[in-house]
């Protein structure tokens, strides 16, 4: 049976409320989460938020899993190290993957094949097994070996989406900002939401 699970992984670049709402937003659906964040997202998540994420993996799950009132068979947190995840491996891949927001540093070690912990190798299995990979690339701007990086990728079938929202829709606040790009990460994903406007639709947050 194919794993309908979608894997959300957070990196150390500025911009964690893209990732934060994502997650969010993908646990009000049925489907399984995998979470997975490095060392540097947990720096970056207490400079952009209020929120504090425990080096362990177990604790980060409990926590997460009383926040947003899921089990723990929805929200699965996996360690920087813990090769046994099934993202691990291509036996059993999640339908797709979130990489939100993405460092240079991870595009570039996704781009080659590096793979030193998990978020790297859950990307290449993606990759490998042509399943659905978004980069959601946040800084600017770009030297030609990031751009060298990110055409590399979305020639091997990924999705390059740098963090850059539309403001046609006049938002009046940062969360609308952040649920703009947050929409068209679903949308890219296939999953319906009502969080932004759709362009040429005058009647309010649309449904996909």
């Amino acid at each position: 049976m194919k794993n309908t699970a979608i894997a959300v992984a957070w990196t150390g670049a500025s911009g964690i409320q893209y990732g934060i709402r994502l997650l969010e937003e993908l646990l009000k659906t049925d489907r399984q989460v995998y979470l997975l964040y490095s060392q540097a997202a947990q720096i970056v998540a207490q400079m952009e938020t209020e929120l504090v994420l425990p080096a362990r993996a177990s604790e980060a799950q409990s926590m997460l899993c009383e926040k947003y009132s899921v089990t723990g068979k929805q929200l699965q947190v996996f360690g920087r190290q813990q090769w046994t995840a099934p993202p691990a491996s291509g036996s059993n891949p999640p339908e797709a993957m979130v990489i939100c927001p993405c460092t240079s540093g991870t595009l570039a070690t996704v781009a080659h094949g590096v793979c030193d912990d998990l978020i790297d190798r859950a990307a290449d299995v993606m990759l490998k097994e042509r399943r659905k990979l978004i980069l959601v690339v946040r800084e600017t701007p770009h030297s030609t070996i990031q751009l060298e990086n990110m055409l590399r990728l979305a020639r091997a079938g990924a999705t390059i989406m740098p963090a850059n929202p539309g403001f046609y829709f006049n938002p009046r606040s940062v969360d609308e900002i952040i649920d703009f790009m947050v929409a068209r990460i679903l949308d890219h994903l296939g999953l319906e939401h009502t969080l932004s406007r759709r362009w040429g639709d005058d009647s309010g947050k649309a449904v996909t």
